[in-house]
């Protein structure tokens, strides 16, 4: 009886544990309900929110707009985004950025770097010593690097999120062109960090885009295996997609769809920018040979003209996709001269010729990665802005050989919405329907390192090794761990890109560098020396290429074995703790919850990496993610461990902190020991068999970043403050310009009002005279000092007008509310009066109220009365001008008075109950007995006008013999002449109108 209550203990401790844990996860909740999703494009965004109902919706901006431009104006003090933005580009193009992603994770050598000063040469370029790396130099004071304007980028659409969800949002998933590097990726990551955004993941925009299709097609999805081609040509570059989609099962959910990224080609440079460039250049052309001999400046010179050239040049684009020809205008293109010229559709193709014969190309990538042929494409789905150029459509349709594009998609918001829907999957706060995304390694990932061999009797030599981590087209996010069992000192390895035979020569130049970290690792050799009496399992290196196409190394350990022998008494005990705990959460072992089980990550099968047949020493071994995608349980199952690795249940588990030892107990009593030893007999079961005792030691690890180094610390903490104080300029700036709009709509509304007759029937000439003076002063000074007046001199300033014509404005208020006020005052008083007279009038058997009540409510009446009489007397005495006796807060006061003694005496009319009436000996009528039923009684309930009788008829009762008591009325029959009224209708089973007097 005394462990039962113990174990039941023991179970409320543990439900309370659950219970607080959960409430701290709500609370924790409650201040990030609603996510976000930015789906970063190179000429404009799309901002999409999830918050409690709100399903999915795109974000609008300050214009109202669905599509916001990424563009930044940088000035002084102070900065402009989106279309106002893109306003500021003509005046002022050099403090005007836009197109600034296609430099990020880029060094001063890249090509694309160069690309982008040919592009914009307005802007001036600066190198940073240490990274070499671009900085904006927008003046001598300002200079910013793309990744601070990008934060600027991403704090922008916070806001704007915000404004539209009503509430704080930190949590985010951003889209990522497909084919950035792990610096590029790593960038975009430090402008998250920099704008203050939790970075759920960066999603590729290509699979965001496959995952809105499939979110908003599920019931299409089943068994069947579809692959769908997505071709998405931006403003700044071509992705070509090839995805599979079909329902897989999965252990949490059963049957659930599955987007898989079957192959992916692209072209960085290949999009509607281009376009626009190419036509640019041609209308400057024009406008040089117009203008020939005229003395006028080439207008290539001229940053402003070539801004306004670019913005005709994209309205041009999108118009002549539509239409044959258009004719380019713009007024005052450069001093003060127009420019107008006529552009056909045919000429654009003539410029971009050389554009649309690479259209085919990302095609072609992507088939090939996917190891497909056109014939097993179901359809060609078009995305992207750029795709909307008929030239384009006409080239791709040839080329995949269809007989029609798909156009069953929004090519601006299919990214942002499946990015959304990403968000609300990653967060914690919303529960959707599953949708398993796989999504694909592009640029593949290898292991480098360097060993001595020994080829001939003492002579040594180094050989080279790699081992590929992550292959081309193969699943992410997941774990790897690659095993060095060949070293016992201390060593380096490199982690570099794979084959980048896919890209072409130009391509390898913008990828940048192929190498990207080196680890090196300390503390090996001490580790083999501090467990010398242990078996080596080798050095394991343990990756982790997460959600966002990050890889990482977690941790690097050193593994130690060796066979231990246990005592039955601590066999027992360990038996025993281990029962207890089991019993804690309701039960025993079970196979599956075994297998289910993810505190500790089991150590599987060790398999050889790809490349490895001749060096079995260094291995690869996957660790399962708890996120990832489950494989159809149709599959067959992984071959059983052979040769030195352990039994099923003997499998070693590695904890996280090292330098701790765990026992192994075998799952079941006749499992085999190891090394197939067999189960002991019947009577030496209590001798245990030896088991496997292993011991992780940390190993240091010290990286050195060789593609693109990471912001240091102390620069990054920098970049944070400096955009922090960028936004608190920004919102002062606004409650500034607030405080001025204030002031001066007060000023000019004041001096129309001073006009009015309902203002000068309260106020003397003298006292307007004074108001409007003060007036004109604060308008004078507005004009010629307020461009230099602080926020809290803006704010003095009204609050002393404000004051100067309280007295008016109180007059004027209280004579607009005295004709409503009163109005109500003197029906509360009508229908209390009212009510207290009837009150009086109930007969004293069935009164309800004392006398005390109905006393107090006359006593209130009357002074009511007398209060109203008395102050209307006296505001009649006194002038306009002065200030009211008679105030709406007043009759407000007195009617709640009122209306509370009222109320009190409704609510207990309401509640009481009846008195009971004494019997009448003179009753007509013999009084059926308490328990009598309605049948035995003879009545019936006259049911409402419109609805049926659906009682059965009433036998008619029967008489009641003449022999009775003197003075005794003998009962009648119903429908006698001597019956009442309901009897009579109820006898004739015919309806009358009833009379008031009988409801």
């Amino acid at each position: 009886m005394a462990a039962t209550v113990r174990r039941q203990r023991q179970r409320r401790r543990v439900c309370w544990a659950l219970v607080a844990v959960l409430l701290a996860d709500l609370l924790a909740l409650s201040d990030t309900l609603a996510v976000m999703s930015v789906d970063l494009g190179s000429e404009s965004m799309k901002v999409a929110i999830v918050k409690p109902g709100v399903p999915m919706e795109i974000v609008l901006n300050k214009e109202s707009r669905r599509k916001t431009p990424v563009i930044v104006t940088l000035k002084e003090n102070e900065r402009f985004f989106g279309d106002s933005a893109a306003s500021m580009a003509i005046k002022n193009p050099k403090a005007t950025l836009r197109y600034f992603q296609h430099l990020l994770g880029k060094q001063a050598d890249n090509p694309h770097v160069a690309l982008y000063q040919a592009r914009f040469p307005e802007h001036e370029l600066t190198f940073d010593p240490q990274r070499q790396t671009v900085h904006f130099q927008i003046s001598p004071q300002l200079q910013f690097s793309p990744e601070e304007v990008l934060g600027m980028v991403l704090n922008y659409s916070r806001s704007l999120a915000e404004d539209f969800a009503e509430q704080p949002i930190k949590d985010a998933v951003i889209t990522v062109p497909v084919f950035f590097n792990q610096a590029e990726r790593r960038a975009v990551l430090q402008a998250a960090r920099m704008a203050g955004l939790k970075v759920l993941q960066l999603i590729n925009d290509n699979t965001a885009t496959a995952l809105s299709y499939g979110v908003f097609r599920r019931k299409d999805i089943n068994t069947t295996a579809q692959n769908i081609m997505f071709y998405d040509m931006g403003s700044g570059s071509t992705v070509c997609t090839i995805v599979t989609y079909q329902t897989v099962k999965t252990k949490e959910a059963g049957m659930q769809p599955q987007l898989q990224i079957r192959g992916v080609g692209f072209d960085r440079t290949l999009g509607g920018l281009e376009m626009e460039l190419r036509l640019r250049e041609h209308l400057a052309g024009l406008f040089n040979e117009q203008h020939k001999g005229q003395r006028t400046k080439d207008v290539r010179e001229n940053p402003r003209a070539m801004a306004k050239l670019l913005r005709e040049a994209n309205r041009l684009k999108t118009v002549l996709s539509a239409n044959a020809d258009h004719m380019a205008q713009i007024e005052g293109l450069i001093d003060d001269v127009d420019f107008k010229a006529k552009v056909t559709r045919v000429e654009f193709e003539e410029l971009c010729a050389d554009l649309f014969e690479r259209v085919p190309g990302p095609v072609q990538q992507a088939l090939q990665s996917a190891e497909m042929s056109l014939d097993e494409i179901e359809q060609v789905i078009l995305v992207g802005g750029a795709t909307r150029v008929p030239k384009v459509q006409e080239v791709l349709l040839k080329a995949v050989g269809k007989e029609e594009l798909g156009k069953n998609i929004n090519a601006d918001e299919a990214a942002a919405m499946g990015a959304v829907y990403q968000a609300a999957v990653l967060s914690k706060a919303f529960k959707v329907k599953p949708f398993v995304v796989r999504d694909a390694v592009v640029y593949p990932i290898l292991v480098e390192f360097t060993r001595e061999v020994e080829e001939e009797p003492g002579v040594h030599s180094l050989k080279h090794n790699k081992r590929v981590l992550f292959s081309r087209m193969g699943p992410y996010p997941q774990r790897k761990v690659i095993t060095f069992n060949r070293y016992s000192h201390d060593f380096n390895f490199h982690i570099n890109y794979g084959d980048l035979g896919f890209l072409g020569p130009e391509d390898l130049r913008v990828f940048g560098s192929q190498n990207l970290t080196t680890v090196k690792l300390k503390g090996v050799g001490d580790s083999f020396k501090k467990y010398t009496d242990y078996e080596s399992k080798g050095i394991k290196a343990h990756f982790n290429l997460d959600e966002s196409g990050v890889l990482s190394l977690d941790r690097v350990e050193s593994v130690f074995e060796t066979l231990v022998e246990d005592s039955p008494e601590e066999e027992s005990t360990l038996t025993k703790l281990g029962n207890t705990i089991s019993s804690l959460f309701g039960g025993g072992t079970t196979p599956d919850a075994k297998e289910n089980g993810t505190d500790t990550v089991q150590e599987e099968e060790e398999s050889p990496a790809e490349g490895s047949k001749d060096e079995p020493g260094e291995q690869l071994e996957l660790k399962e993610e708890a996120e990832a995608p489950v494989k159809d349980a149709s599959q067959p199952p992984p071959p059983e461990p052979k040769g030195d690795a352990a039994p099923e249940g003997e499998k070693a588990t590695e904890k996280e902190n090292g330098d701790k030892s765990e026992a192994q107990k075998p799952s079941e009593k006749a499992e085999a020991g190891p090394e197939g030893i067999p189960p002991a007999p019947e009577g030496e079961k209590k001798q245990k068999p030896a088991r496997k005792q292993r011991m992780v030691e940390e190993i240091g690890v010290e990286l050195v970043v060789l593609d693109l180094p990471d912001l240091p610390e102390d620069k990054l903490a920098r970049s944070v403050q400096k955009l922090q104080d960028l936004t608190l300029r920004d919102l002062e700036k606004q409650e500034r310009e607030k405080a001025a709009n204030s002031l001066e709509a007060f000023i000019f509304e004041t001096q129309d009002k001073l006009y009015q007759p309902e203002y000068q029937e309260v106020s003397t000439e003298e006292q307007r005279e004074e108001i409007s003076g003060k007036l004109s002063a604060t308008s004078t000074w507005l004009e010629d000092e307020g461009f230099g007046a602080t926020t809290v001199m803006l704010k003095e300033k009204l609050a002393e007008l404000r004051k100067l014509c309280q007295g008016l404005f109180f007059r004027v208020e209280e004579r607009k509310k005295w004709p409503e006020r009163l109005s109500a005052l003197d029906n509360l008083l009508n229908h209390s009066s009212m009510f207290l007279k009837g009150a009086r009038l109930i007969p004293e058997m069935d009164q309800i109220f004392t006398e005390v009540e109905m006393t107090t409510l006359e006593k209130v009446i009357n002074e009511t009365w007398a209060w109203k009489n008395a102050t209307l007397a006296e505001q009649a005495k006194l002038p306009a001008t002065e200030k009211p006796v008679l105030l709406s807060k007043d009759i407000e006061a007195k009617m709640m008075a009122l209306d509370r003694e009222v109320q009190y005496l409704l609510n207990k009319a309401k509640f009481t109950k009846p008195r009971p009436r004494p019997k009448d000996k003179n009753e007509t009528r013999a009084e059926p007995p308490l328990n009598a039923s309605a049948s035995d009684q003879g009545e019936k309930v006259i049911p409402p006008a419109g609805q049926t009788e659906d009682a059965e008829p009433i036998s008619e009762p029967e008489k009641v013999e003449t022999g009775s008591e003197p003075g005794d009325t003998e009962p009648l029959e119903l429908g006698g002449p001597g019956a009442e009224p309901e009897q009579r209708e109820q006898s004739t089973g015919q309806k009358r109108p009833l009379k008031n007097d009988e409801l």
